[in-house]
């Protein structure tokens, strides 16, 4: 085989296995993100708190999210008995759950909010795993 052909050989199995590499890391990419993707919107954990919502703020650069605390303690401390707060996030998109929490910490009701807690959560998706579904007024 004369040295042009093994030349031209070289160069396109190389082309080849290059290919293959960049077809393949593609792939693995779009499988990642697809995984990633799922365990963000999956929970793994429901459940229910009630109390009173003592802080709410906004907060993001890019990525808005509304943070908050709710004080699970006991009603009518007295004394140095410490206060049971308890981190949320609820999502920009959850516009109504953030009106009706603004709403109840304004006035001081008593809440009960509905959250799961989700496999993967990233930075810019709020600061705590617990993301508030929805607020109904407690007795």
């Amino acid at each position: 085989m004369p040295f042009n052909e093994q030349l031209l050989s070289a160069k396109q199995t190389t082309m080849n296995f290059f290919k293959k590499l960049f077809v393949g890391l593609v792939l693995f990419i779009f499988i990642a993100l697809g995984v990633s993707y799922v365990l963000t919107r999956f929970s793994y954990s429901k459940g229910v708190r009630a109390g009173v919502v003592s802080k709410l703020s906004e907060k993001g650069y890019l990525f808005k999210t509304v943070e908050g605390e709710l004080n699970v303690g006991a009603q009518g401390q007295v004394g140095n008995m410490a206060n049971n707060l308890w981190a949320f996030t609820v999502e920009s998109d959850n516009t109504e759950v953030a009106a009706k929490l603004q709403e109840a910490m304004t006035v001081g009701k008593r809440v009960t909010l509905h959250y799961e807690q989700r496999y993967l959560k990233f930075s810019w998706m709020g600061d705590t795993d617990y993301f508030i579904t929805a607020v109904e007024e407690a007795p």
